[in-house]
């Protein structure tokens, strides 16, 4: 059914689940006072002689005793259920005089569509939008509602001071979509506000998000084993009616998507359609720039200022190389929506600032925490990530025992950390059990020639959520590895982390790291090697993390000002990063990401590549400008077999020179 009808059925189922669900509480309210009302009976009919003897003044107290109980109970739950803070989106709320235009165009879309505007507009880093209630106290002051409200259709006026939804939008619709096509979007969302605004719906809502938040207020840590136990029966009886309910609610929400639904179809539903395929390109652009391009800044300590004009570049890429796209690049001269912000700058910088916390967890501010724009990326991120990285597979390989290039007869000039010494280290040779070059006896007196001696990790393996820049399948693999121990205030914390008087090195405790599933698939010197990169990590990580507690952050001039940023009172920083974005890497990631980076560092200077930044693909290594190719495939036979060959082919055709040093931060 379609028109008024099917918005009128979708209505009502709407409205007769909400009862249902109040039901429930009503339900449990009887619960809890039916001991009361026993107690009460027991109590006249002493008074009055109708129940006399011992026998009835025992029930008496005994049941009044219970009463009391279950009603102190049902107090604290009810108290818990209504105060507890219900969970809410992360997002940067557009007041409306930075942004009139984007109010206008919501406010005419419900009147088009007959429901009450929403409340307020916000952002948030997802692809997506939706309808937010938060009229809970605990997050804040609501807006002043319209007094041009319409009346909420099916025959309930709007509650004067009653404040409507807020209405969140993805951050990425608002650069990559054009006007009318974010109207199309958005007109099944504001139409929503209409069966939002019925008192037995809302009702419902706030009885569910309650029950939501008393539970995750009872699973809090504590140590007190009275408040555990108290706890535990708190959220016992909540689940118990969120079970409850959960049918219920779920055939409400249906109910008031499928009114709204068919509300919207009045307003741009042919555009709507066409728009639909730019939300799932816009999703995947997003995801893309990411994992991709900013968790290597991320790491750096840098935070990208510019992230939704960058899912723009990256669409706009994947629109030039993927012929499926073609199309989609010729909307770009229609006007943006993000033409509706007064300061689109200034708003993109919030939400990206907000991204970078939410998933990969750095403060505000501070001293090692600080903005960077697209065109100093190469620099500031890709060259410094590679250095680094760099230098820590030669700080690794000192701890190892493996000679610099000065210690044997050498050619003058090759000084210094050179690819020839990683690549003759991790060589295996086919000859015999005789050393690769360089390979000094590290385990002392009765080290047999040729062999490493075993080294541990003496720390955890790297944990953070990382993923190495990628390429698309098919193209050419020329990305730098990155580094997940950068200067960042909060990085993830290790399951182990080492203490604070952990200084030793990564060969003092006896092990077999190839014996390691983290480790595997490669050869033993490049297990140990792994090991040894994941100690180290872990240590920077956690020096990290202990300055950065210890070290206060200095406002920034946008802070002071007044700019727009991320509605602190909404979340809790403490549970940074809500959302990491990737698994932590395996030692032979580690590995392989290093090696990369040497190749790289070396490929830089002594070959003249520059580094680059792909928006698909992150950091790349460039070459007259394009991107070199078949990097991957060679460490990759590099660090599994042991096997130089096709590195030093690569290297050999692009004139790289691995005996020469490299420059290393």
């Amino acid at each position: 059914m379609t028109g008024t009808g099917g918005e009128e059925m979708g209505a009502q189922a709407a409205r007769s689940r909400a009862l249902a669900v109040l039901r429930v509480r009503s339900r449990a309210l009887a619960v809890a006072l039916l001991p009361a009302a026993v107690a009460v009976v027991l109590l006249v009919g002493g008074a009055t002689g109708r129940l006399p003897g011992t026998g009835w003044d025992a029930a008496r107290w005994a049941v009044s005793v219970v009463a009391v109980l279950v009603l102190l109970a049902a107090a604290a739950v009810a108290l818990v259920v209504a105060r507890a803070r219900p969970a809410a989106t992360p997002t940067v709320t557009i007041a409306e005089e930075s942004a009139p235009d984007l109010y206008r165009m919501v406010r005419d879309l419900a009147d088009r569509l007959d429901v009450p505007a929403p409340s307020a507009i916000a952002l948030t880093p997802d692809c997506d939008s939706w309808l937010e209630d938060r009229t809970h106290p605990a997050h804040g002051p609501p807006p002043a509602p319209r007094r041009t409200d319409p009346a909420v259709p099916g025959g309930h006026a709007r509650p004067r001071g009653a404040a409507a939804p807020v209405l969140v939008i993805g951050s990425p619709f608002l650069w990559w979509m054009r006007v009318g096509e974010l109207r199309a979007v958005l007109a099944p969302v504001v139409a929503g506000t209409g069966p939002s605004a019925h008192p037995d719906i809302a009702a419902a809502r706030r009885f569910i998000r309650g029950l939501d938040a008393a539970v995750a207020v009872a699973s809090a840590d504590r140590r007190n084993p009275l408040s555990r136990a108290a706890c535990a029966g708190l959220a016992r009886v909540c689940r118990l009616l969120l079970r409850g309910c959960r049918v219920h609610a779920a055939q409400m929400e249906r109910g008031v998507a499928s009114a709204a639904a068919e509300r919207a179809q009045a307003v741009d539903y042919g555009l709507r359609i066409a728009a639909q395929e730019q939300v799932g390109l816009a999703y995947a652009g997003w995801d893309r720039l990411l994992t991709r391009v900013a968790l290597p800044a991320w790491r750096m300590g840098r935070w990208p200022s510019r992230l939704d004009v960058g899912v723009v570049a990256a669409l706009t890429e994947l629109s030039r190389r993927d012929r499926l796209a073609e199309g989609f690049a010729s909307r770009l001269g229609e006007r943006p929506a993000c033409d509706l912000l007064e300061e689109p700058g200034a708003m993109d910088e919030a939400v990206s600032l907000l991204t970078a916390r939410l998933f990969h967890g750095g403060p505000e501010t501070g001293p090692d925490w600080s903005p960077v724009d697209w065109d100093e990326y190469p620099e500031e991120v890709v060259d410094r990530t590679w250095r680094t990285d760099a230098a820590r597979l030669h700080r690794v390989l000192d701890t190892l025992g493996v000679r610099r290039a000065a210690e044997e007869d050498t050619a003058p000039g090759t000084e210094g950390p050179t690819l020839a010494r990683v690549l003759d280290h991790l060589t295996v040779s086919t000859d015999g059990p005789g050393a690769a070059p360089g390979m000094a006896s590290a385990g002392g007196p009765g080290t047999l020639p040729g062999t490493t001696p075993a080294v541990g990790p003496g720390a955890p393996p790297h944990t953070a959520p990382t993923d190495d820049p990628g390429t698309l399948p098919g193209t050419a693999p020329t990305d730098g590895p990155i580094d997940p121990s950068r200067t960042a205030p909060a990085p993830q914390a290790t399951p182990h982390p080492p203490t604070d008087g952990d200084t030793s090195a990564p060969g003092d405790t006896p092990a077999h790291p190839e014996d390691d599933d983290d480790l595997g698939g490669t050869t033993t010197r490049g297990a140990a090697l792994a090991a040894g990169l994941s100690a180290q990590l872990a240590r920077e990580e956690a020096a990290a993390q202990r300055a950065g507690a210890g070290t206060a952050a200095p406002a920034t001039p946008a802070a002071t000002a007044g700019a727009a940023g991320p509605d602190a009172a909404l979340w809790d920083d403490g549970a940074l990063p809500l959302l990491p974005l990737q698994p932590p890497r395996s030692g032979r990631e580690i590995l392989t990401a290093h090696i990369t980076a040497m190749v790289c560092c070396a490929a830089m200077d002594t070959a003249g590549a520059t580094p680059g930044l792909d928006w698909l693909d992150g950091p790349s290594l460039l070459f007259d400008g394009a991107r070199a190719a078949d990097l991957a495939p060679s460490v990759l036979s590099l660090v599994e077999t042991g096997d130089p060959g096709p590195l030093r082919h690569w290297m050999t055709e692009l004139g790289i020179r691995p005996e020469k040093p490299v420059r290393l931060v």
